[in-house]
């Protein structure tokens, strides 16, 4: 699509980086895609009709004659009717002065002057049966004016209306039903409306006395259908052929096959846009009323096993780390089903307060504090705008309350020594190093002591000097968590990272790693509600089927700005509207990165009875977990997926490796984020948001084995999404013409205004009949105000910035610039050798160090 644009003339323009000139090719073509898919939605919404059923010079014009059966009364229309067709008065009259010295008068306007001109007997229909016209004319209209005819009263050719543009006239059944005595005595034959008028006047007679059985036929056909009854001889249909050449004065409304099949193919259309809508609404209600109120019920009940050691989790390979730690050591009372949670927080730029806002969330949790781990990771030396002290020593110094200044609990802790590991980069960054600290979080009330883990990536000593050394990406985050839990669960090699995470966790906590069998997601500037993280793992507990859920998020700075308040409501649609009815099908498409919880393995049923506990490896099933690992990302498709899309990737992973298991949506579970304040950072997040939602459309699209068959299946839904998205700024053009037309015209269209009334209210009355949250609905209306925001200006900069793989403005950091923060062109690319990171089983790990004790 893009071999016109020359590499020269993109080193012109600046793009002188093929791979961003390869990016910049990719965007157009997706624009031009988009474009197209854009066209043929605005072609079938209101161009079809002009083509397969056109208003042209032949288009039809509806001529409406009094329905009272007066005959005197009819329609006005500012033309004259000849032999079925309207005709301009204005045109006509200069046409039959110039051309047959014919003065039409104005006496005329809206009157058939047909038999003016002669016979149009082209299949000598006329003829056969016996019947001519010497003399041509109309009768005066009113009395003392003159006739309508030529001097000699002989029949003008219809050729002097050559040229002239005309419009075929269409009767409606009706205006055929009632209009039965003279001047307009109508039948019809063929689908053409007769007016026997003229008949019954002069030519009653010649029929009745040449062709009485003709003549019986259309006495008995006024009003009706005469085609069957002068079909029974061949005399009776010549002289039907010939009075249709006679005293054809329209035809019946009807529909052409063309228009015929644009309404159908319309319909259509708008029958599985209002099946869609109306079946997410149905679903969204269901899950509303009946679904979301079991999901998260805390079915088990306390169970003690007392004194007893805790059996090791079995992986699926090895297991013998889990066995060697745990021996006869009776480590942990089990006390209940509460599983054991890790909290991931990936910090970047947070300042101080955000950060202990979330920490002190999660740790204030009606959760059991020892089944829950704090697990916070600092993605490099970032120093956030307007902070003093880089992120990590921000988590250090107020991330574990109790403490004064560099303490960990009470306890003094002196700098840790940086561990490698195989991050997540190009070429030699492959190689990143972090420091491990590990204590206790303890809430400002004193009332919870929660194990912590807190990671800072600091980078190689090659990259000290370098702007965010350590700085690898969200992903990296939380792929050093991913990597290290299915290392743990297969006994596989593990870094100096992962032995050191091993050993620290196990410090702390008094379990091994591989107890742990659910992950919560959040970001670094989220609070969590106290009982939000027990509803997540009940709903866990009580459908072993869940491998990933997500909870409802909600804006904590409503009022901050007008960018803010239009915000509100599209979060909470997004959940109680999409999510709910996703969550009907397990087949959520998006777990929000900011609070998400996935299954890191589930619990096989014991077929043996052997009571051994076995497992199935999910968020660190192999296949997953090097996928999401994806170090070459070489193409804009890949760009969006894993720079800027990687949360709603990962959960594209998940229902392509498990299209069976289960994502759902827990209402139960809330948080609270700042969400941008002001327009231009809306616009970043907007944009990173809108492009990695359409190419992961585009990868979940083409999973067949999602829910459901054909166009009854999540498959079909993810399809209409995706089209829906990438239309939005066609749609609100061809809304906003729809109204225009409509009050231009004063010609209401019920299905295109009902469907439009539909989609805009049904998110407000979802929200009614819920019964839930009713202070939402006149939040309604401000993101209503909004919607050319959110479906023209947001879209169409997303699309043009499809290239543009920065994070923006949404995180802002001193020293760094916005065209530098992001993760596709970095320094370091010249090679990784991976004997720089060195891999050892665990058993190898702990024999050294305890021979170095």
């Amino acid at each position: 699509m893009t071999c016109c644009c020359l590499p020269s003339c993109m080193r012109a323009c600046g793009k002188k980086d093929p791979i961003i000139q390869q990016a910049w090719r990719e965007k157009i073509a997706l624009c031009m895609l988009i474009a197209l898919t854009s066209a043929l939605v605005a072609f079938f919404t209101f161009g079809m009709r002009l083509v397969l059923c056109p208003e042209s010079v032949e288009s039809p014009n509806h001529f409406f004659l009094s329905t009272k059966g007066d005959g005197d009364a009819k329609a006005w229309k500012d033309g004259v009717i000849i032999n079925g067709y309207e005709y301009p008065f204005g045109e006509t009259q200069s046409a039959l002065k110039s051309r047959a010295n014919v003065d039409l008068t104005s006496d005329y306007v809206s009157q058939d002057i047909s038999r003016l001109f002669a016979i149009q007997d082209v299949d000598n229909a006329c003829a056969d049966v016996g019947y001519s016209r010497t003399e041509c004319g109309v009768n005066a209209i009113f009395s003392g004016s003159p006739g309508l005819q030529t001097r000699d009263r002989s029949c003008v050719d219809t050729s002097v209306l050559d040229g002239l543009s005309r419009k075929k006239i269409v009767y409606s059944w009706e205006n055929v039903y009632n209009n039965v005595k003279a001047p307009y005595v109508l039948s019809v034959y063929n689908g053409l409306v007769i007016n026997t008028g003229y008949y019954y006047g002069t030519d009653k007679a010649w029929l009745d006395a040449n062709h009485p059985e003709a003549a019986w036929t259309l006495y008995n056909s006024i009003g009706r259908d005469a085609t069957r009854g002068f079909y029974a001889t061949s005399d009776s249909k010549k002289v039907a052929q010939c009075l249709s050449n006679v005293y054809t004065v329209g035809y019946v409304d009807k529909d052409t096959v063309a228009c015929f099949v644009q309404e159908i193919i319309q319909d259509v259309m708008l029958f599985v846009v209002f099946a869609v809508v109306l079946i997410r609404f149905c679903g969204a209600l269901l899950f509303s009323w009946i679904i979301s109120r079991t999901l998260a019920k805390n079915t088990h009940k306390s169970k003690v096993v007392g004194g007893a050691p805790v059996a090791p989790a079995r992986a699926a390979l090895g297991g013998g780390l889990a066995r060697t730690l745990t021996q006869g050591r009776g480590l942990v009372n089990v006390r209940n089903e509460d599983l054991y949670s890790i909290l991931l927080v990936t910090a970047y730029s947070e300042g101080r307060d955000g950060l202990r806002a979330t920490l002190e969330s999660l740790a204030m949790g009606d959760y059991d504090d020892a089944r829950k781990l704090l697990f916070v990771v600092c993605d490099g030396l970032i120093t956030g705008s307007g902070e003093a002290k880089p992120t990590p020593d921000i988590g250090m110094n107020g991330g574990f309350a109790g403490s004064s200044n560099d303490t960990l609990a009470g306890g003094r802790f002196e700098l840790a020594e940086p561990k490698s590991y195989i991050a997540i980069a190009d070429g030699a960054r492959q190689h990143n190093m972090a420091r491990v600290y590990a204590g206790y979080y303890i809430t400002e009330d004193g009332k919870h002591r929660v194990p912590m883990v807190v990671v800072n990536k600091c980078g190689t000593p090659a990259e000290a000097s370098l702007p965010k050394p350590g700085n690898r990406g969200k992903r990296d985050s939380q792929l050093l968590l991913m990597n290290f839990l299915s290392r743990v669960m297969f006994d596989d090699r593990m870094t100096a990272l992962d032995y050191e995470l091993f050993r620290q966790i196990h410090r702390i906590t008094g379990v091994t790693p591989d107890r742990y069998e659910t992950l919560l997601m959040v970001d670094a500037d989220t609070e969590v509600k106290p009982y939000s993280l027990t509803a997540m793992n009940n709903a866990m507990n009580n459908d072993p089927a869940i491998m990933g859920l997500c909870g409802e998020t909600r804006i904590k700075n409503k009022f901050a700005s007008w960018v803010t308040a239009i915000q509100v409501f599209e979060y909470k649609v997004s959940h109680d509207n999409g999510k709910a009815f996703e969550s009907v099908f397990g087949g959520v498409t998006c777990l929000p990165g900011c609070f998400s919880m996935y299954r890191i393995k589930s619990r096989k049923p014991d077929e043996t009875g052997s009571g051994r506990r076995h497992w199935v490896p999910i968020l660190v099933n192999p296949d997953i977990v090097d996928e999401y690992s994806e170090n070459v990302v070489d193409t804009l498709h890949k760009k969006n997926l894993l720079l800027l899309g990687e949360d709603r990737f990962l959960t594209t992973l998940m229902l392509r490796n498990f299209p069976k298991r289960k994502m759902v949506y827990v209402p139960q579970a809330r948080c609270h984020t700042v969400v941008p304040d002001k327009f231009s950072v809306l616009l970043s997040q907007r944009r990173r948001w809108i492009n990695s939602t359409i190419h992961n459309l585009l990868e979940l699209v083409l999973v067949r084995d999602l829910c459901g068959i054909f166009c009854f299946s999540m498959q079909s839904v993810i399809l209409l999404d995706l089209i829906g998205t990438i239309v939005l700024p066609a749609a609100l053009a061809l809304t906003i013409y729809l109204v225009i037309s409509i009050i231009m015209t004063a010609a209401v269209q019920i299905l295109p205004l009902t469907m439009l009334v539909v989609v805009l209210g049904l998110p407000g009355l979802l929200i009614v009949l819920s019964g839930r949250d009713l202070n939402y609905v006149p939040w309604l209306f401000v993101y209503l105000l909004a919607l050319p925001v959110w479906n023209f200006v947001l879209p169409l900069y997303a699309f043009w910035h499809f290239d543009d793989f920065s994070w923006g403005a949404t995180r802002k950091v001193d020293g760094v610039s916005a065209a530098d923060d992001t993760h596709e062109s970095r320094p370091g690319r010249e090679g990784f050798a991976f004997k720089e990171v060195e891999l050892r089983k665990w058993s190898d790990w702990e024999r050294d160090r305890r021979k170095s004790r």
